[in-house]
């Protein structure tokens, strides 16, 4: 292992094997609810803010955005294959196993026509594959063993796998009776 690729390891590794000894004894400290606030600014585009990051999402001209940011679907599909990536590092590091490089390409199947309500057409993705990349000198079955561990317990992949329950609470202020 390179000198460079063994620091972030044995750094990962600390802090994977902390993590899961507080989470053991007290479970209670895994468990939290994160807020995201979106706030419409102009037409399309949104502001969104999560504690101290902030950042713009809109939507591409031709469906009547300006283009100011990623569209929500960039974002989907970048918080899948951003924790996919993540995760096969830190269990990499977990387990001992080397990996020299990595990358995650996450192509998506849809059909615009769902979000606009044409012939009942699902709004969702059809299909969702995830292509892994690694770079390594470790045996095969080992990088497999990595891969399959991440893979079980990725809260990105879990969330696109099975259904989650999502409630809309609303609060209108101003309206008429």
């Amino acid at each position: 292992m390179q000198q460079a690729q063994a620091e972030p390891a044995a750094r990962i590794k600390a802090a994977f094997e902390r993590s899961r000894m507080i989470l053991e004894r007290k479970p209670q400290v895994g468990e939290r609810t994160a807020t995201t606030r979106v706030r419409v600014k102009d037409g399309l585009t949104c502001e969104v803010d999560e504690g101290s990051w902030k950042f713009t999402i809109d939507a591409s001209p031709k469906v009547g955005g300006q283009g100011l940011g990623p569209d929500p679907g960039v974002l989907a599909r970048a918080a899948l294959g951003g924790c996919l990536s993540m995760s096969y590092v830190r269990w990499a590091a977990a387990m001992d196993v080397t990996i020299a490089g990595l990358e995650v390409e996450v192509q998506a199947d849809s059909d615009a026509a769902g979000q606009y309500g044409i012939d009942g057409r699902s709004a969702d993705y059809r299909e969702v594959r995830c292509i892994v990349r690694v770079q390594s000198d470790a045996p095969e079955e080992d990088i497999r063993k990595v891969l399959d561990a991440a893979d079980q317990y990725t809260p990105y992949l879990q969330v696109f796998r099975r259904p989650q329950k999502v409630h809309r609470i609303t609060e209108i202020e101003g309206a008429g009776s």
